[in-house]
């Protein structure tokens, strides 16, 4: 049951980086990953919120492990700052990295930690 969970979850989290990732570089430009970006820092927020709530397992398997982590991506971060330092970008490469770490980290507490004030 959990791996149906996982899987239904990631079913909608990749279509929806993908998606995302595409209107805002149709919006944005291709200059800066902002797509990568948008569901990184997103997807940690969602995350954080539901690690602190009372989830069964199987929630918690298709919400953070299949949405969340199909929704995420590492590896796209990584190849868009590689690419970004490579073309000359280096700055731009910097800008992405401390955003990825700073937001990235800061929208999981913010979610933990409203959630838990909210839920009192």
């Amino acid at each position: 049951m959990i791996a149906l969970m996982v899987a239904l979850g990631a079913a909608v989290g990749a279509p929806t980086r993908f998606l995302v990732d595409l209107t805002l570089q149709h919006r944005l430009g291709r200059t800066f990953p902002w797509g990568t970006l948008t569901v990184n820092v997103v997807g940690s927020l969602i995350m954080g919120t539901l690690l602190a709530l009372p989830l069964p397992p199987e929630a918690l398997s298709l919400l953070g492990t299949g949405f969340c982590g199909a929704l995420t991506t590492y590896s796209t971060f990584a190849h868009e700052t590689v690419q970004l330092a490579r073309t000359g970008a280096r700055r731009r490469a910097l800008v992405l990295v401390l955003a990825h770490l700073a937001l990235g980290v800061g929208a999981a507490w913010l979610g933990l930690g409203l959630t838990t004030l909210l839920r009192g």
